[in-house]
Formats: C-alpha cells, structure tokens, sequence
C-alpha cells in the first residue's frame, strides 16, 4: 500500500537558470520601486514645501502684508517666535500665532484690495 504514491524527488537546476538569492530581490523590486516613487511624489515635495514656509516665516518682520490661515489680511505691527500682532483695520489689532501666516503679499496690496 505504502508503493502507490512515488516519492517526489527535486529536479536539477536548469542550465543558465537564475539563482535562487536573485528570484528574492526581483520579489523586492515591486516593493523598492514604489517605495522610492512615493518618496519623490510625496515626501520630497511635501518637505520642501515645509523648508520654504519655515523660511518665510524667519524672515517676517514688521509692516509686513500678510494673509494668515483664516483667510485674514492684516500688518504685521509685532512679530515674535510664537505669537505676532497685525493690524487687521485701522485701531484694530489682533493677537495670532506666527505660524499660521500663510503668504506675505507684496506692499500696498491691502490699500487696493479695500
């Protein structure tokens, strides 16, 4: 009973054949490829972006125009590490955090938006 099922024995390699370490990294090589896509795609532009923003905001002084997160345009009267004071309107001056300036706008844009 024991004779019905042949063993299975492994064949030789074929003549030229891959060997078996390099089947692994082509198994990779999907993988590494995305990888390295979603770095250039994503990751290096988002933290170049990031630099910039850092870059604008160390180089914000006062009488500065700028727009802040909520859509705000404002004067920059005092500007701090964390905290800055713009002058929204004429006597109207808002306490808001340095880092939600978003966008400096070249001067006198305030003066032709009103």
């Amino acid at each position: 009973m024991l004779h019905i099922i042949s063993n299975a024995w492994a064949a030789a390699p074929a003549a030229g054949a891959p060997a078996p370490g390099a089947a692994g990294l082509f198994q990779f090589l999907p993988l590494i490829l995305i990888v390295v896509l979603m770095y250039f795609l994503i990751m290096r532009p988002q933290s170049k972006r990031a630099r910039e923003q850092r870059a604008m905001i160390a180089a914000l002084a006062p009488g500065d125009e700028v727009v802040m997160a909520g859509g705000l345009l404002g004067r920059l009267t005092q500007v701090g590490p964390q905290y800055s004071t713009v002058e929204v309107a004429s006597g109207v001056s808002v306490q808001i955090q340095t880092s939600s300036v978003q966008l400096v706008l070249p001067k006198g844009t305030i003066g032709k938006a009103q």
